[in-house]
């Protein structure tokens, strides 16, 4: 199927004006924390508001028009209002300090953010950092506000005045920063619209679907990931301020709520694993429970699956709009490990080093190409040269593929590391290790060694009222691993630093780690 049989005259749609007319009593959003439940009809008033308003700002076409908020139903009519101008939406991390969020500011160029009235410190930091000339206050559960105060002040604009090509930017997101500073990822409307298709018959995604947001709607997984192709669908979306267990269990058991779609990361299903009200909770409304980010335990996988609802590993990032490959439920517990088959409109392959394909169950790079791939960096010239080869986006992550079409992602290219000449993917290590109950989380890094090179370094986050010692790594890893692959350190740290969307930040501990060792 063709780009232009699905939409023929390759124009962006705004879908929440299409649903107003069509569906207009539907509900589309809802805010947990405030109680505030919008209908696309309603939604539709505030977004043709907040479209109106910025064009009294003189916001045009290819402006982009910041957002720093925790999660509400503000975010969709702050970054869909943008949408309707041609504007771009531009998604900053509150949980960045004021330095980090300066850098992206003054390289994404807004001249607009909305920001909660929490963050109020954080701007004062910013002002004299970046040229940003308004900073809209909003309180994030419809009090009085700066925010309330602008929509009520001006007449909605309820549907787009412009005609957008497809490959038109709509949203503007910045990588996590695994590796060192962010890179402007540029997100299309059609990237959006191929990554809702691709979605849907893999998860069951229909009109009558609701999705739980817990995940930050800053990060391309958040936003992504079941919300906005919920809009796509004219469904719902429930958005929880913050992911918190308690409540999150208590929604998805709640048959009012009638909960169907849930994203996480693996760090939140332990923390829906270990709360008390895991047992007394109904998950049988859930269609599809979707994990990602990072690298998904087999044996967490396994404990949900004995206890009735299927994780489903999916592979994905902000480069292809969160969804590459997905792991379908009926394949779940037989290709645990596997992160699936590839998306409906995306081409994916494993590269060797000279350029040429890899064989099946061979590693390689994953490359990919497809309408929901993004066409480069913001301002990132070099990046984009780097990244690209004959319309294929390298994505710098090692995998196979078997003969059956099931990828595995097996790790960073830029985390592996080389010990006597022998690649060592940490990923791998990670999983067996994951096995030990001392271990709540682990990151393998390559450390300094005089005689390898480079030998593995185990960093442990230990379980409650557990110890560890190197010799009972050793001990367990010695039959599971091949010599080269063993760590031979260990370091006990309290917890991982993580990305906000729960990517262990390796290049700190590679930082880090080798000096509180003595191994430099």
């Amino acid at each position: 199927m063709t780009i232009e049989q699905v939409v023929p005259r390759q124009i962006a749609i705004d879908w929440i004006a299409r649903h107003a007319v069509s569906t207009p009593d539907k509900l589309a959003q809802v805010d947990l924390a405030s109680g505030r439940r919008f209908s696309y009809a309603q939604m539709n008033d505030r977004v043709g508001r907040v479209a109106a308003f910025l064009a009294s700002q003189g916001v045009k076409q290819g402006d982009r028009v910041g957002f720093l908020a925790l999660n509400s139903t503000d975010i969709f009519e702050m970054s869909l209002g943008t949408w309707r101008l041609g504007g771009i939406s531009l998604a900053l991390n509150f949980r960045l300090t004021a330095p980090e969020l300066a850098f992206i500011i003054n390289d994404a160029g807004p001249e607009i953010v909305f920001v909660d009235q929490e963050f109020l410190p954080v701007v004062e930091a910013l002002r004299p950092l970046t040229q940003v000339k308004q900073w809209i206050l909003t309180e994030g559960q419809g009090g009085d506000s700066v925010y309330e105060r602008a929509l009520a002040g001006v007449e909605p604009m309820l549907t787009k005045t412009l005609e957008q090509p497809l490959t038109d930017q709509c949203l503007l997101m910045y990588s996590s920063g695994t590796t060192g500073l962010p890179k402007g990822v540029i997100i299309t409307h059609e990237m959006m619209l191929f990554s809702a298709i691709g979605l849907m018959p893999s998860t069951h995604l229909t009109r009558a679907s609701v999705n739980l947001a817990a995940m930050p709607l800053f990060h391309i997984g958040g936003y992504n990931i079941f919300s906005a192709p919920m809009f796509y669908a004219g469904a719902t979306t429930l958005i929880q301020r913050v992911f918190d267990p308690a409540e999150t269990l208590r929604v998805i058991g709640d048959p009012e709520y009638g909960v169907t779609h849930f994203l996480g990361v693996p760090a939140m299903y332990n923390a829906l694993k270990a709360h008390p009200d895991n047992a007394r909770t109904d998950f049988s409304r859930l269609r599809s429970a979707l994990a990602g980010a990072e690298a998904v335990p087999d044996p967490l996988v396994h404990w949900w699956y004995e206890r009735g609802l299927t994780i489903q590993e999916g592979y994905g990032m902000t480069e292809s709009a969160a969804s590459n490959l997905l792991l379908l439920k009926e394949d779940v517990p037989a290709m645990v490990g596997s992160a699936g088959k590839s998306a409906l409109h995306t081409e994916m392959k494993i590269m060797r080093e000279n350029g040429t394909e890899a064989d099946a169950n061979e590693l390689g790079e994953l490359w990919m190409r497809g309408p929901a791939v993004t066409p480069g960096y913001w301002n990132r010239p070099e990046a984009n040269e780097d990244s690209f080869v004959d319309g294929w986006f390298r994505s710098g992550d090692i995998a196979r593929v078997d003969e059956n079409g099931y990828f595995y992602i097996e790790d960073r290219l830029k985390d592996m590391y080389i010990s006597g000449g022998e690649n060592v993917y940490p990923a791998e290590v990670e999983n067996i290790l994951y096995g030990m109950p001392q271990i709540a989380e682990v990151a393998v890094i390559g450390v300094p060694d005089s005689h390898w090179g480079e030998v593995g370094c185990a960093v442990v986050a230990l379980a409650p009222e557990q110890e560890l010692t190197m010799a009972q790594v050793v001990e367990f890893v010695a039959t599971k691993l091949a010599k080269y692959k063993q760590p031979v350190h260990l370091a006990v740290i309290d917890t991982l630093p993580r990305t906000a969307t729960g990517k262990v930040l390796k290049f700190e501990l590679r930082k880090t780690i080798p000096q509180e060792l003595d191994l430099r």
